[in-house]
């Protein structure tokens, strides 16, 4: 792994209250008030690490340090799940909803066409993250696309990506790429003095470009888009939603337990 050196604690712009939740920070923000807070970080042309986490993201940086640090270190930090928001209901420490992060990059895609911000894709393979760019781009004709980069490198062609995002300056990142490694690369982009506003999408390139079905609304509203996901891809997923929600859950109630 690329030497970033510590973790640099990102400057916090919003005003909004934060809670701690199985040692993960998170921002109390609906996603309009998420929208507006990052905005902010553009105006003021500020970086930011834009991050959501879920219960899958919160065990892993329960056991991974350096993950750990990363993420606690962000600006903005969402609930990228229904049982996170949960969670903090029964924690009470109430979260106001999901800022679902496909939803999310969609409204700052919005944002950008509309006040003229640049955007720059990185991740999933070459077709997917062309298409994607592509449909962005016929929905948003105004949309400022400055850079399209698969997410199929080695970490010895980081500095060369740095010095792609540097080049053409992007005000949002959009990054596809697996986590840890998602993580880790931005923070190596960061201290390599990439600005902007970097965002791990997930696999919201695949939705967006068609090859991939987005869970019917009746599913996302009734908090069941992770099922539909499952019923995609069975051996990718089961274990991980089946064990992950049991740990999770689990560890919620330890939490509880010990603030009795």
């Amino acid at each position: 792994m690329v030497d970033i050196g510590s973790v640099k604690k990102e400057k916090i712009l919003g005003n909004n209250p934060r809670i701690k939740l199985l040692n993960t920070t998170i921002d109390v923000l609906d996603e309009r008030q998420t929208v507006d807070l990052v905005e902010q970080y553009v105006l003021e042309n500020e970086p930011l690490h834009l991050i959501g986490v879920n219960a899958d993201k919160i065990n892993a940086l329960n056991s991974n340090t350096r993950l750990a640090e990363i993420v606690n270190s962000c600006g903005v930090i969402n609930a990228d799940g229904a049982s996170v928001v949960l969670a903090s209901k029964f924690l009470k420490e109430p979260l106001p909803e999901r800022v679902a992060g496909i939803d999310l990059m969609q409204k700052l895609i919005e944002l950008s066409a509309k006040k003229d911000y640049s955007v720059y894709f990185l991740g999933a393979r070459k077709n997917v993250v062309e298409k994607t760019a592509k449909e962005l781009k016929h929905k948003y004709p105004k949309l400022n696309i400055v850079g399209v980069h698969d997410g199929y490198f080695e970490e010895t062609d980081w500095n060369k990506i740095a010095n792609e995002i540097k080049s053409t300056n992007p005000n949002f990142i959009f990054v596809g790429i697996t986590s840890p490694i998602k993580e880790y690369l931005v923070e190596f982009l960061q201290a390599k003095g990439c600005r902007g506003v970097f965002m791990g999408v997930g696999g919201s390139f695949d939705v967006i470009s068609g090859m991939i079905p987005r869970a019917p609304q009746w599913m996302q509203n009734i908090n069941l888009e992770w099922l539909y996901r499952v019923m995609q891809e069975p051996r990718r997923l089961f274990k991980r939603y089946l064990f992950g929600n049991f740990r999770f859950i689990k560890s919620i109630i330890r939490e509880k337990l010990s603030k009795s």
